[in-house]
């Protein structure tokens, strides 16, 4: 028997709803190849675990970046194998599946989505645009005439929108989430600890004490990098007080895209905006202080929505229901407003 699977096709994390069961598969987005017979060794979790610590002749990275497919032959295998998985192993009729994708996709890349996923088993492969699945995950009802506006910061992308009648009325997609926060948290640590750290331990400094708002009781986290002084391991304290300086850049490039689509809403849907608020959706959205710092910004009330990282998953899954209004192998969703959920 068939299986309909929805797929948050994401640049740090993939997950996994299929119809009936909800969200099967949560894993990193990492794949570990041997680079000497450019076999894929290891997929998800286990691939994560070796990023910076493999061997010369293995090599662990990332297939997407900044929301869309780097390497094709390499996502696709990693499709392929999170297809079997949630399909239990070999199915006769081949699933359909949704991918969410971000709103400021181009033609291109979109076919590069729907043909690796083609090639990765799918019978027939939809497209739904982050926000619009974030949105629904959320529950937000986007099918009435009521304007509803969505951040959802996930790992390559940041999409903001604001929706109404089962569509987007005005869009804007920036390459500056997760990923950028912890380069951000990396710079910072270099330039004032003189101490060199990777990825994997910046994200875990965002983790436990990221914030971007000033509190009274400050955390600390003790992390563990290269002197560039001296060439040695050495051990410095990190403050939640330092984390606001420290990813001043790119969240001012958020604040700003916010604030260019709330620039370019119909006046129509002004109040709206103004009665239902901002939602904010994906990892980055659980940055202590990031909806307060948006409200301030704004003057618009900002929430996070519960279960923030999974709700793009969810709202791709719950699309599953509705997948005979999803224009096959596009989004459009701009343009066309067939879709009513």
């Amino acid at each position: 028997m068939s299986k309909d699977i929805g797929i948050d096709l994401g640049t740090a994390t993939v997950l996994v709803y299929v119809k009936g069961k909800g969200i099967v598969i949560k894993e990193p987005s990492v794949v570990a190849i041997d680079k000497t017979t450019n076999r894929i060794l290891k997929y998800g979790r286990e691939a994560q675990r070796m990023l910076g610590r493999t061997p010369g002749n293995i090599t662990a990275i990332r297939p997407l970046r900044d929301g869309v497919i780097s390497q094709y032959e390499v996502t696709q295998q990693m499709i392929q194998h999170f297809i079997k998985k949630a399909c239990g192993g070999f199915s006769i009729i081949k699933p359909r599946v949704v991918i969410c994708v971000p709103s400021g996709i181009t033609e291109v890349e979109e076919r590069a989505v729907v043909d690796a996923a083609t090639q990765a088993g799918a019978r027939r492969t939809y497209l739904i645009e982050e926000p619009v699945a974030a949105a629904i995950g959320a529950g937000i009802d986007i099918s009435g005439p009521v304007g509803h506006m969505v951040v959802d910061i996930g790992g390559g992308t940041t999409d903001i929108a604001v929706l109404s009648l089962g569509g987007v009325v005005v869009a804007e997609s920036i390459k500056v989430a997760g990923d950028k926060f912890d380069e951000a948290i990396i710079r910072y640590v270099r330039r004032k600890h003189n101490v060199l750290i990777g990825e994997r331990t910046a994200e875990e400094i965002k983790i436990r004490i990221g914030s971007v708002w000033p509190n009274d009781a400050p955390r600390t986290v003790n992390v563990k990098g290269r002197c560039l002084v001296q060439g040695l391991p050495r051990m410095v304290q990190i403050s939640s007080h330092e984390i606001p300086d420290a990813l001043e850049e790119p969240i001012t490039q958020v604040i700003d895209a916010v604030c260019s689509v709330i620039e370019r809403i119909p006046p129509e849907l002004v109040g709206d905006i103004l009665n239902n608020g901002i939602v904010m959706t994906g990892g980055g959205s659980l940055l202590v202080g990031l909806d307060r710092l948006i409200t301030y910004a704004t003057g618009i009330r900002t929430r996070v929505a519960e279960k923030a990282v999974s709700c793009v998953a969810i709202g791709t899954g719950r699309s599953l229901d509705n997948i005979s209004r999803i224009p096959e192998g596009s989004i459009n969703l701009s343009r066309q407003r067939e879709m009513q959920f």
